[in-house]
């Protein structure tokens, strides 16, 4: 099955085409189906998640305290980033937090980095093994944004759970952020109080989602412009040799700019992540 064969007929076609991720059983029309599985963003967030360990891996065994090599400087000022962020906002005892952080940073970094890739270039790779649809950023899939933030969100409470014990961390569930003094009072307070832990809970989850998935689609959507616009300008179909030329010139611009985006939602993302866990280990 050649790209060119199903190239798309019309711009609409092609972005629509381009968003679509590779399900497990495409026919199913019910969203909520689990065969509705995106098997695109889950092996490539798979993979990406090994190079991350495999690279590391690599450069800790090769590691020299003598003669350092460029890379492992770089990998090491990453390490010594994500190590200063940890100390100065969380002030617990938990060991995880720190390799908790420095997976975040990378692995999203690097899930964001799929966007630098021509928009056609491993879709029509894919094409010509019969795989219809590819989309190949995980991080503009709601899908993975609210796997990773509903972890930190359950990781924090574990921490949580730690710090206090089982018993401290449901009273101060049920009693914080409103406290009052009297037994009637803090009773009348318990469902108010714990209605509001559960808003807490749940808004950050969504809206650490929300920011990465909405930033990562929005610059997809802004690559897959700028590629239409590149394959106007050589008058060449989707997923051609001169189409993808034409992409690699007229995105490489945003692309810059984009380096900007791809890292500074990682760094978010790390960042509250962080100060989650480090939330849910300290007195209300």
């Amino acid at each position: 099955m050649s790209a060119e064969h199903n190239a798309p007929a019309n711009a609409t076609e092609y972005i629509s085409h381009h968003l679509m991720n590779l399900r497990a059983n495409p026919a199913l029309t019910d969203p909520t189906d689990p065969s509705h599985f995106h098997l695109d963003t889950f092996w490539i967030a798979l993979i990406l998640g090994f190079v991350f360990v495999g690279i590391f891996g690599l450069v800790a065994r090769r590691a020299s305290v003598d003669k350092p090599s460029k890379f492992q400087l770089f990998i090491e000022l990453i390490i010594e980033l994500v190590d200063s962020n940890v100390k100065d906002i969380f002030h617990g005892k938990s060991k995880i937090v720190a390799p908790l952080a420095l997976t975040v940073f990378v692995w999203v970094t690097l899930m964001n980095a799929m966007d630098f890739l021509p928009v056609d270039l491993l879709p029509k790779i894919a094409a010509e093994f019969g795989i219809q649809y590819l989309k190949v950023v995980p991080t503009a899939d709601i899908n993975q944004g609210l796997a990773m933030s509903l972890s930190v969100v359950l990781l924090s409470v574990v921490l949580g759970i730690q710090a206090k014990g089982l018993v401290g961390f449901v009273v101060e569930f049920f009693t914080a952020p409103f406290h009052a003094e009297g037994t009637v009072m803090k009773i009348i307070l318990i469902p108010i109080n714990g209605a509001m832990q559960l808003i807490e809970y749940g808004s950050r989850g969504l809206s650490l989602a929300l920011r990465l998935v909405g930033n990562m689609f929005a610059g997809e959507l802004v690559f897959m412009l700028i590629a239409l616009l590149g394959m106007s300008w050589t008058g060449a179909n989707p997923g051609s040799i001169l189409g993808l030329l034409g992409q690699v010139v007229a995105g490489s611009a945003w692309a810059i700019f984009h380096i900007l985006i791809v890292i500074l939602q990682a760094y978010i993302f790390m960042m509250l992540t962080i100060v989650y866990c480090g939330l849910a280990v300290e007195e209300h």
